[in-house]
């Protein structure tokens, strides 16, 4: 983990991180993580970064060790009404919000704070990559996100989500062409609004 300067004398830091602007369908997912100090977690990182494999096993020990975690979500509904951007930041304040201990400083990953929190904030660019909670939060976000997509792959098996968990890959265009939107895509998305405008 590079080197991060944190805010001093602070008490409990939440790190806050969204995962699932990019994908045309679904909803954008958050997480917020309060790590315990007393328990440090070896190996975290941005989870971009890291193996499907390695993710999954990294959560497991986010969960049991953390002083708290929470997701925050907001739905494909709520992303085409404010925008993906707007949909994202609310996302994130619902998981502060959600934590069952609330933080007296929150870390958000990016360069934008979500309205409305009622902690002193701080936006760090890269973050999932230089702040422990953030990539924590990250790391929960995905694993979150991807059983999303398996489930949905699970009920719409030949819109191929195993493969690429609602990102606008060629597979998933194809596919979008082939067999229409389904309810849960993103309809304020530009290439899910041209095979809308050509249904109709």
């Amino acid at each position: 983990m590079a080197s991060f300067e944190y805010p001093q004398g602070v008490g409990l830091i939440a790190g806050v991180d969204e995962v699932g602007r990019g994908p045309l369908i679904g909803a954008v997912v958050t997480a917020a993580v309060i790590l315990d100090p007393k328990r440090p977690i070896v190996g975290l990182a941005d989870s971009k970064k890291l193996s499907e494999k390695k993710r999954q096993m990294l959560a497991e020990v986010i969960k049991a060790n953390a002083l708290a975690y929470a997701y925050g979500r907001a739905e494909a509904s709520e992303i085409d009404e404010l925008n993906i951007l707007q949909a994202s930041l609310l996302a994130m304040q619902r998981a502060v919000v959600n934590l069952p201990v609330q933080p007296h400083f929150v870390l958000v990953d990016g360069n934008r704070l979500p309205p409305n929190l009622l902690q002193p904030a701080q936006a760090v660019v890269k973050g999932d990559s230089l702040v422990a909670e953030i990539s924590a939060a990250s790391i929960l976000a995905k694993v979150a996100r991807d059983a999303e997509m398996m489930a949905l792959h699970e009920k719409y098996p030949e819109y191929g989500f195993d493969k690429h968990k609602g990102y606008p890959t060629a597979l998933h265009l194809e596919k979008l062409r082939e067999f229409g939107p389904l309810s849960e895509h993103r309809r304020s998305f530009a290439p899910v609004r041209r095979v809308l405008a050509q249904i109709d």
